[in-house]
């Protein structure tokens, strides 16, 4: 086991990681930006670094300043959270060439299952069901619509780089398809610094199920089981469930076989995310893997009591997975998670930064928060606008729906709006209570 771990993120997942960490009786070391130095991470970390400004380009993407960092301070290991470079095979990469040890997979299964193009192509030769479309990256709007009308329209342009919805765009039409070609291209390139999109058919009121996978470099390989992330606002998740409402234990079987033989392909090591589109028929798709930890990781720990942070850090370290010998393993009970965003859902879900004034978090049976904030803590907008995360367990659906409604009046943050009201709004829209939400939800109820 390592003696000492690099945190390279900041917020919820740093201090998410300094915890497990310190149960696994690892040294922690959290760099940060100015922005960020009274933050709740760099309080909690044995030790803490700053490694640049505000704006993340000048600090949570400093390649050069995070390697320093560790090595100055006598690291092992980086372990990249979400976001920022968890998903960069580069900086995986250079972390090799420094004798450090990336807590995440190899620099070439980022870079197979990163580019989605690349990641279709592995998908489709090893017989797993892909959404038609392109067969690589597009080079013209004209390529984009010859392939639309073959396919049928609605359909979607992708980033291939990349996620989170951005260098995305809906095509209804084809008169629509040169301007959505253009815009999907600028925002990739600007968010990913890759400007290659590519495209697929829209499969219309799917759900968005996910699968975690964990593989250690020993040749074991375990899925647990599944997560409903179809509630989203603009392709970004605002709600994660497992089990889905949606998913048969036969299906679940198939799709995680699916998953598996993705992760057996490329040689997965850590912690992943399968990600497939369900459509009405639960015919199922697949869409991108997530090579990283995700902000959902709390529903599956959940329902399959593991703690997928502190498996990240084993199996990084050469260890087996540690609960292998408890054979497949079945969720247990249900468990949600709210995105408790710094936006205001009254006015658009904008951006909401500012100063805490007052904070009570929930608590109680079947209730976890997962959270950086402290009163007097002054949200910047120079980030993610991700708070908390809200996580409630029942040993049912209902109960975990009446239990999220507990926990949702006790939380209460002054100082700044949140996603918490348009959650408490959720919880009571039939629609939802029945498990019948796909990812138009928010488009259906006119929250766009």
């Amino acid at each position: 086991m390592f003696k000492k771990v690099l945190i390279a993120n900041r917020g919820e997942i740093a201090v998410r990681i300094i915890r497990a960490l310190k149960e696994l009786d690892v040294g922690s070391v959290v760099v940060y930006s100015e922005v960020d130095k009274e933050s709740a991470a760099v309080q909690m970390a044995d030790e803490s670094i700053c490694v640049g400004p505000g704006p993340a380009a000048q600090s949570y993407l400093m390649v050069p300043s995070i390697i320093s960092a560790a090595l100055s301070r006598g690291a092992e290991a980086i372990h990249p959270g979400y976001g920022f470079l968890s998903e960069n095979a580069a900086f995986a990469r250079t972390v090799a060439d420094n004798g450090l040890v990336f807590i995440g997979p190899a620099a070439e299964s980022i870079e197979l299952m990163g580019d989605k193009n690349v990641a279709r192509e592995t998908m489709k030769r090893i017989g797993v069901p892909t959404v038609p479309g392109s067969e690589g990256s597009l080079n013209s709007a004209d390529e984009a619509l010859q392939i639309a009308e073959q396919a049928g329209f609605p359909v979607l342009i992708k980033a291939s780089a990349g996620g989170g919805g951005r260098g995305m765009r809906e095509v209804h039409e084809a008169s629509q398809m040169a301007d959505a070609y253009g815009a999907a291209k600028a925002e990739a390139e600007a968010a990913f610094g890759n400007g290659e999109v590519y495209l697929e058919k829209l499969v219309l009121r799917p759900r968005h199920i996910e699968i975690q996978v964990l593989a250690d470099a020993l040749g074991h390989a375990v899925h647990l089981g599944e997560r409903d992330c179809s509630i989203q606002r603009r392709h970004q998740k605002l709600l994660e469930e497992s089990p889905s409402p949606a998913v048969s234990p036969e299906l679940r079987i198939r799709m995680g076989e699916a998953a598996l033989a993705a992760v057996h392909e490329v040689n997965y090591i850590g912690a992943g995310t399968v990600e497939f589109l369900l459509d009405q028929d639960s015919n199922f798709y697949f869409m991108e893997m997530n090579t990283r930890i995700q902000v959902e990781h709390p529903v599956t720990e959940f329902v399959t009591a593991t703690d997928l942070i502190k498996e990240q850090v084993r199996v990084a370290a050469g260890e087996p997975i540690s609960f292998l010998g408890r054979g497949q393993i079945e969720p247990l009970g249900h468990a949600i998670e709210f995105r408790i965003n710094a936006e205001d859902p009254e006015r658009g879900f904008m951006p909401c930064p500012g100063k805490i004034s007052a904070l009570r978090l929930p608590a109680g049976p079947g209730v976890r928060i997962d959270t950086h904030l402290m009163p007097g803590y002054t949200v910047p907008a120079t980030y993610d606008s991700l708070v908390a995360k809200l996580v409630v367990w029942g040993i049912d659906r209902a109960e975990a729906i009446a239990r999220g409604k507990r926990a949702l009046d006790e939380l209460c943050i002054e100082g700044i709006q949140t996603t918490a009201s348009f959650h408490r709004w959720l919880l009571d829209q039939p629609d939802f209570v029945a498990g019948e939400a796909c990812t138009d939800f928010i488009p259906k109820h006119g929250l766009e």
